[in-house]
């Protein structure tokens, strides 16, 4: 069976992890401090806090720009359930809206329609790694019709006098958007280190900080740090620096622990070294799935570049023309038999309990189902042979065939 997405584990990798469990510091400390300045070098953003995931990461912006209850954060129904769940975890509301027809991100006509004088954030998702259109989302929360209506309840709101963008940027580390690195055209960004993502760390994720200038982004690391560590003072680096009374923290306020492990970064580390030749053969792998469907009326391949944007290639998302949900699911089934694990990416908030529940519905979000219901996600990982390929690809076309004709 060709798996959906190991994780690229090697020697490199357990060489790393061994010297920090032997180092007599494996938890938040150096390796941890050395992935955030990487990181920031890389994306070429104002600041870097790493954490334990992206969903902590995305909460912890959340919470100290101020969203609470009788807030509202504009998100995409197309997502996975984090994105809505941090908004709700503040005890504001997801306001829900549908994509664009060109691609499965966020459509900014939906945005502008459901902006109040309660929207406090906008948290657009890089579907499969491919940038949503920044540059417009960031001009529409700047024009002056839209910044009137902004209300603002904390300094920090006053100080930005507009809704924040906060980019769900899970999937799409390494994407560039105008030529810049996704991660530093948003007043925010969080990535994802999942197991399943191009760069992991088992589990992790970083906030990307590109405020502006007004803004002192170490200042804002410090509270983002302090939250994550159950609201302490001090992170355990500190504690043991030299000095008599360095021992001595304060607790701050009630907050969380959500901090990323020196275990982890040292992987982290890694990964970031060789990221780009990892994104050359995800590049390669796409363009055999290209190739390989390119005369497949059925089959519709993705868009992953542009003049203005290129994916981070963490996900190739096809869609079967005019199959239903059920027969979709058919074909997926069939692939399987044939030796080959594919994936759906995502089902839409409002089929899920926890949100329909809420009272959203998915007839309000056709251009969501429509696209779900006949997608199906490929295998795209850096160990993944051209043989494999080629039994990837003979099964999906086998497999479309006998469900839909």
């Amino acid at each position: 069976m060709i798996p959906f997405s190991p994780p690229r584990m090697d020697q490199h990798i357990v060489d790393e992890v061994s010297k920090v469990l032997l180092s007599g510091w494996i938890t938040t400390g150096p390796k941890t401090k050395l992935f955030e300045q990487k990181l920031a070098d890389y994306v070429g953003c104002r600041k870097v806090i790493c954490l334990n995931s992206a969903t902590a990461g995305m909460e912890l912006v959340l919470r100290w720009f101020g969203v609470g209850p009788g807030d509202e954060v504009i998100i995409p129904a197309y997502t996975y359930c984090s994105t809505a769940n941090v908004v709700m975890h503040c005890g504001a509301k997801p306001i829900m809206v549908d994509i664009d027809q060109k691609d499965f991100n966020i459509s900014l006509a939906n945005i502008r329609n459901v902006v109040t004088n309660k929207t406090k954030a906008i948290i657009p998702v890089d579907i499969s790694g491919f940038p949503c259109d920044y540059d417009e989302i960031n001009a529409l929360v700047r024009e002056d019709e839209i910044k009137r209506l902004f209300s603002a309840n904390t300094e920090d709101q006053q100080r930005l006098g507009r809704i924040l963008v906060m980019a769900d940027a899970a999937h799409s580390i390494g994407a560039v958007y105008k030529g810049k690195m996704n991660g530093s055209v948003t007043d925010a960004a969080v990535f994802s280190f999942h197991a399943v993502k191009n760069l992991t760390t088992s589990e992790g994720g970083a906030v990307c900080l590109n405020l502006p200038e007004e803004f002192d982004v170490d200042e804002i690391y410090r509270r983002l740090n302090m939250k994550s560590l159950h609201g302490q003072s001090k992170d355990a680096l500190a504690k043991v620096k030299a000095g008599g009374g360095n021992w001595r923290y304060d607790v701050l306020e009630p907050g969380y622990k959500c901090n990323m492990m020196d275990i982890q970064a040292a992987i982290g580390l890694v990964e970031l070294e060789r990221y780009d030749s990892n994104l050359n053969r995800r590049k390669e792998i796409f363009s055999f799935y290209d190739n390989a469907f390119a005369n497949e009326d059925l089959i519709i391949c993705p868009t992953y570049k542009t003049d203005i944007k290129e994916t981070s290639y963490h996900l190739y998302m096809i869609r079967v023309a005019g199959a239903t949900e059920a027969q979709r699911d058919e074909i997926i089934n069939h692939i399987f038999e044939k030796q080959v694990s594919v994936n759906v990416h995502f089902q839409p908030l409002p089929l899920l309990t926890a949100y329909k529940s809420q009272g959203y519905d998915i007839r309000d979000y056709p251009e969501s189902f429509g696209k779900y219901q006949n997608e199906i996600t490929l295998p795209v990982y850096f160990n993944l042979s051209d043989d494999d390929l080629a039994q990837v690809t003979k099964a999906v076309k086998e497999a479309v065939k006998e469900v839909m004709t």
